[in-house]
């Protein structure tokens, strides 16, 4: 990223204090803004939620957000509402997100979708460092935006890079580039009619071949039993953990799959029900 003062920062370090996980450090200026914890069950982990006041990221925009978790201490982070990428002139949006996990600590990062409207560029890259007993799930899903004729916006491109590294080692690689505007034959080969695309990565120890196995027969039943057909591919990482794809056409079918994954492994890994993040 370039340097200079970013259009949002956004810091939180989590602990546990009392039995309850709560942010012990939270800063935030420029069009980051985090809102009042919630607790979403009857377990420790508390729930934080972002929020950008600004509606909407435009062209040359630079986020950054540090997320830290504590020893034993849990999170759930999701954002308040969509991300809209809207068009970028002016060079590329940009957004980064530092995460650090102590030992023992977990991080499900849940965001709503990410639109992108017509012309749109934007870059997203997340660097995780983590310890080898700790938890981590994140997932996107990517949807173009619609023009007030009805017809399908085709953004830039959408780039998402993620780096894990598990007790200072890289551990994970995942590396998504969508560029629905190209013409070439691959491009259109490669999305047919299929507009949305989904994914998740977990990194957790406990994470084995056979859960792997399970996970991805509970996610094609999900996926079979969506109004709009969505694709769906689930591979182990070379650590502990799991990569998912999906690719369909609306984002309600992409997040119902994906959160079949997140809450299996919530009741798997943690013992949690599954998440409900309710925001009306």
């Amino acid at each position: 990223m370039n340097q200079g003062q970013p259009t949002g920062e956004l810091l939180l370090h989590v602990e546990r204090r009392a039995g309850k996980d709560l942010a012990t450090k939270q800063f935030h200026q420029g069009a980051l803004r985090v809102l009042r914890p919630h607790y979403l069950d009857n377990t420790a982990q508390v729930c934080y939620t972002i929020v950008n006041p600004g509606g909407g990221y435009l062209g040359a925009d630079r986020y950054r957000v540090d997320i830290s978790v504590g020893a034993s201490a849990s999170l759930l982070l999701t954002t308040q509402s969509a991300t809209k990428i809207y068009r970028t002139p002016q060079g590329r949006a940009q957004s980064q997100m530092h995460v650090s996990l102590a030992e023992g600590a977990v991080l499900e990062y849940i965001p709503d979708q990410l639109i992108a409207y017509q012309n749109a560029s934007y870059r997203q890259e997340t660097i995780v460092h983590m310890h080898r007993s700790s938890s981590l799930v994140m997932f996107e899903v990517i949807t173009p935006g619609w023009s007030p004729e009805g017809d399908l916006f085709r953004y830039e491109n959408i780039r998402l890079r993620t780096e894990v590294h598990v007790d200072g080692k890289l551990a994970v690689l995942d590396n998504l580039s969508v560029e629905p505007g190209r013409q070439d034959i691959s491009s259109q080969l490669y999305f047919q009619e299929f507009t949305h695309v989904g994914m998740l990565l977990a990194v957790d120890s406990r994470i084995d071949t056979s859960m792997v196995e399970s996970l991805r027969d509970i996610a094609y039943d999900v996926a079979a039993q969506q109004a709009e057909a969505v694709h769906v591919g689930i591979s182990a990482t070379a650590a502990a953990g799991l990569s998912v794809r999906t690719l369909g056409t609306s984002t309600e079918s992409a997040t119902a799959v994906l959160m079949s994954v997140v809450n299996e492994l919530r009741e798997r890994l943690h013992g949690q029900e599954p998440v409900q993040l309710r925001k009306y």
